[in-house]
């Protein structure tokens, strides 16, 4: 139930700030299509504590700047493999074993891999990631555990 209150009131808030009307119908038709896809939702089951990591909510802005500082680092070095030319590159292929418990979990660690640049997350087996990166340095990187365990720390 709890889900289904969060998810009303931004479903609300997200309606609110763009639609920018506040007349009485307006505001009707926006209560209405609102409970019309809650109750869509909860009739189809897919609102529930995955759907909705709220124990993420105050743990991801910090996260994220981590995130972007990587980001910013990895398209520091592609942009030097690319005035180095094909010589400076290394592409590797590894598996990279993943200890989130969670397939959020998973997923976060996943796309954070895809995110940064030069690295790619291929395929996911059980706790295995198969990604390929430019560099060798890059799958060293991920084998030294850092991301992994800023992505596990977010689950706890």
């Amino acid at each position: 139930m709890r889900h289904l209150l969060i998810l009303s009131l931004t479903l609300a808030m997200f309606w609110v700030f763009n639609s920018g009307h506040n007349t009485a119908f307006m505001l009707l038709l926006g209560v209405s299509s609102i409970a019309i896809v809650v109750y869509i939702a909860h009739r189809m089951d897919v609102v529930d504590r995955e759907s909705q990591p709220l124990y993420l909510t105050f743990k991801l802005p910090a996260y994220y700047a981590w995130l972007i500082k990587e980001i910013t680092l990895a398209n520091i070095l592609v942009v030097k493999h690319i005035w180095l030319g094909n010589k400076s590159i290394s592409p590797t292929m590894a598996s990279i074993k993943a200890s989130q418990k969670t397939d959020v979990g998973k997923v976060i660690y996943a796309n954070s891999i895809t995110l940064t640049p030069g690295t790619v997350t291929l395929k996911l087996e059980g706790d295995q990631f198969v990604v390929h990166a430019l560099s060798r340095k890059s799958i060293k990187d991920l084998e030294s555990g850092e991301m992994d365990r800023r992505v596990t720390q977010l689950e706890d």
